[in-house]
Formats: structure tokens, sequence, C-alpha cells
């Protein structure tokens, strides 16, 4: 997974034909390092999204102006259009991020 470390890199990612996902999440979230331990083999196999990873206390702004309340959340863009949003409180095991992605529809 790529970091984005800038709101200058985030909309060059977001605006490209290609589908991004990006996982939004802070060093100090228990959840977050829990999601770390099991969205490799996830990241894998969904390879059709670019995936990056965005620091929610790195980039405020970013995460104010696409809803992104909780962490971690993941969010796919395409075209610069958020397509999805997979909210924190549904974004707690590996089910809950496959049904997510597998409900996607591009």
């Amino acid at each position: 997974m790529k970091k984005i470390t800038t709101t200058e890199q985030f909309n060059e990612i977001i605006n490209n034909p290609e589908q991004s996902l990006i996982k939004f999440d802070a060093s100090w979230c228990p959840d977050c390092r829990r999601m770390d331990m099991f969205i490799g083999p996830i990241e894998e196999k969904y390879n059709q999204f670019t995936w990056y990873e965005v620091d929610r206390d790195a980039l405020p702004e970013v995460a104010d102006k696409y809803e992104v309340m909780g962490i971690p959340s993941l969010l796919v863009f395409k075209n610069g259009e958020k397509k999805a949003h997979l909210h924190s409180a549904n974004a707690k095991t590996p089910d809950q991020v496959t049904t997510f992605l597998d409900s996607y529809q591009a």
C-alpha cells in the first residue's frame, strides 16, 4: 500500500481514471493496526484497485471533505469521484471488508 502525504498527491491520485482504494487511518488507532494485520491478502485479491493509505491526522482537510468521520475507513475513487465508502464501524473484520469490496460495482 502506497502512502499519500500531501493534498496535491491525493488529488492527483483520485482524479486518475483507474480505481483507487484509499485507507484512512492514524498511527494511534487500534482498529487500524488490527486491519493492518489482515489487509495484505485482501489487497492482493482485489488488485483491480490501486491501494493507498492516508494518515487522517496528517491531512484532516481531505478527511473532512470526504466525510471520513471514523478510522479505519476505505474509500474508492475513480475520475475524481468518491464511488464507495466503507465506514469505520463496518471495517473491523476481513469479512466486512471483503463483503464491501465484493458488493462494489465499478
